[in-house]
């Protein structure tokens, strides 16, 4: 199993789509293991969006997802990184597919929603920089057995 970080960003609360969207995750499977609503510090913005430092949109990005809350939420699944990125959509709202949160909500180019790991090794930064030690759980759910084929012992 494999837990990522997704945050609702300003756009996606200020709009009132955070229910429709974390409805989606918890269709799917994915098990929400951590979440608060929180204003992003400028620090830890930074600290988040590092590796875009120096680019063109850094400070407007900066500036966004400071300027409303954001719900951050920790999900967990067989998969999590590649089922939520695929269940996000392309990065521009008017790029992605419907079908997609970002297909079905999204038409901006700047304010695209939502955000998603992209990979094992972002989801284990990204998670230090927002949760704290406890504050991601583990817990068994009793949809579990209905959610994967556990015949094997393992999650399909």
């Amino acid at each position: 199993m494999e837990t990522t970080l997704i945050i609702l960003k300003p756009d996606a609360v200020q709009r009132g789509l955070m229910g429709q969207i974390l409805s989606r995750f918890e269709a799917k499977g994915l098990q929400i293991v951590g979440a608060k609503l929180s204003m992003i510090s400028q620090e830890t913005a930074a600290t988040h969006y590092q590796d875009h430092k120096g680019k063109p949109f850094y400070d407007g990005l900066v500036r966004f997802m400071t300027s409303s809350p954001v719900l951050i939420m920790a999900l967990r699944g067989n998969n999590a990184i590649a089922v939520s990125r695929k269940m996000m959509g392309a990065t521009f709202g008017s790029n992605a597919e419907p079908g997609t949160i970002r297909g079905d909500f999204g038409v901006s180019n700047s304010f695209n929603l939502i955000h998603g790991s992209d990979s094992p090794e972002a989801a284990e930064r990204e998670l230090g920089i927002f949760f704290g030690a406890g504050e991601v759980l583990d817990y068994d759910r009793a949809i579990g057995g209905w959610v994967y084929d556990l015949s094997s012992g393992t999650a399909e």
